[in-house]
């Protein structure tokens, strides 16, 4: 997550220069749900030093109530973000580290969000936001897209990909939230459009990679499937592997011991059943494919 190794983002000055990445980075495009009327307001309300120490604290609630092993969930207590109050939010402030300023009180959180879903969407744009990522993630998905686009071995990026997206979201608070807010966004317009957009910008990136696997490994999808299809058929899938592993471990969905997963296999039959080879594709829907093996 924060980094303090990152550089620095030449614009930024005074107090918040000195926090650490990404909390010194421009905030204005991320946080969307700031209580101010125009955009000069709410671009300099995100990047005020204050309104980061509020992230600070929600990220680190986030960690210790969605991580792996928390407390709450083995004592048994099951309080959907309740944890995410902003009484709660207000007193974890005390507890940031130095640079972030250190005094949160509930009116000033408010004075910032004016209400808990407005501050909770803001913090998921944050989680999930790219610059969150710490590098080694970031160094391990550009190894893996280069495996997948041109590799010697697809078969084998393709296990070694699944295992460490889906082993790497099972421990992310951030996915933990984006994954467990999906069953509650109905009816919270706020929070149904941090889901939306978390979402358009996470396929928005897989969709990139999958158009240069199919260039570059001349694939091409069957008649009357999109990429969009392919995109959401193997997102879907990941969403839930992920919380199958993390709501019974014990399943083998994601095998840490020989680094494998589930995911792995079922993305191989989806790309199997999706794409073609450019010089040897028969033209069949996947239905028409389907009906001529076991309806003949």
């Amino acid at each position: 997550m924060a980094n303090v190794n990152e550089p620095r983002t030449p614009w930024v000055k005074g107090p918040k220069r000195e926090l650490p990445f990404p909390y010194d980075r421009d905030l204005s495009g991320v946080l969307r749900h700031l209580n101010r009327r125009t955009r000069t307001f709410r671009s300099r309300l995100a990047n005020d030093p204050v309104t980061a120490a509020y992230l600070a604290a929600g990220m680190r609630l986030l960690g210790q109530h969605l991580g792996p092993g928390s407390p709450g969930r083995a004592q048994g207590e099951r309080p959907f973000l309740s944890f995410l109050s902003q009484r709660a939010i207000a007193a974890e402030v005390a507890n940031n580290p130095r640079p972030f300023p250190r005094q949160g009180t509930v009116a000033m959180l408010r004075d910032r969000w004016s209400a808990q879903s407005a501050y909770v969407a803001d913090l998921i744009n944050f989680a999930v936001w790219r610059e969150n990522y710490r590098p080694e993630y970031r160094e391990q998905r550009d190894a893996n897209t280069r495996m997948l686009v041109n590799g010697p071995d697809f078969v084998r990026a393709v296990h070694e990909t699944a295992y460490r997206h889906t082993a790497d979201g099972t421990a992310m608070p951030s996915v933990r939230l984006g994954l467990a807010l999906m069953t509650s966004a109905e009816g919270d317009e706020e929070i149904a459009q941090a889901v939306c957009a978390m979402y358009e910008d996470y396929l928005g990136s897989w969709k990139e990679l999958y158009s240069a696997v199919m260039r570059e490994r001349g694939l091409r999808l069957r008649p009357g499937l999109t990429l969009d299809d392919l995109a959401n058929a193997l997102s879907a899938t990941t969403d839930g592997m992920t919380l199958r592993a993390i709501g019974d471990p014990a399943s083998g969905v994601v095998d840490h011991a020989n680094r494998r997963s589930l995911m792995g296999t079922v993305a191989l039959a989806v790309i199997h059943a999706f794409l073609e080879p450019d010089e040897d594709a028969s033209g069949l829907t996947l239905e028409q494919a389907v009906s001529m093996r076991f309806d003949a």
